[in-house]
């Protein structure tokens, strides 16, 4: 009897598991960035490619560059001047993939991505998984998740 009452406990804690883990596609849709990031608020499209999931910039507070953009022109759209690579630097910010590669843990993180920071033309490994509030904890690290930076990006309805 007891090993019956073992058995059924387990089971019922065994099916209750997937009511606890965050869908794999909660991740997707339009996400703030933290206005505090150091690049001004950008909006990031979070989509699925194929069983792994990437997000682009789709929007910018201030996607031009104004007269006070030193050694640029006003009025044309701001380009990817950080990056490592020169044949790279011209493409526009709006429209540019800055994470790669995640894919779900099962439970509530999307790891194994990249994101890339515009600001400085580095690329970081990055996990992301949701805040206490709703929020996209999204986390950039060199080496070693202990050693980075977590912003907090909220949805876009």
């Amino acid at each position: 009897m007891r090993h019956a009452r073992l058995v059924l406990i387990l089971f019922v804690i065994l099916g209750a598991a997937p009511a606890f883990a965050t869908d794999s596609e909660a991740i997707l849709g339009v996400w703030a960035t933290d206005p505090e990031g150091g690049g001004g608020p950008a909006h990031v499209e979070i989509y699925a490619n194929g069983d792994q999931y990437d997000g682009k910039i789709i929007w910018l507070e201030e996607p031009l560059y104004t007269a006070e953009d030193a050694g640029e022109t006003a009025g044309v759209p701001k380009e990817d001047h950080n990056n490592p690579d020169p044949a790279l630097r011209a493409r526009p910010i709006v429209g540019l993939v800055i994470m790669k590669g995640f894919v779900f843990d099962g439970k509530d993180t999307w790891q194994k991505g990249t994101i890339y920071d515009p600001d400085n033309g580095k690329t970081y490994k990055c996990k992301v998984r949701f805040g206490d509030n709703g929020e996209l904890k999204v986390r950039g690290f060199i080496g070693f998740s202990m050693l980075g930076r977590t912003e907090m990006w909220t949805r876009v309805d």
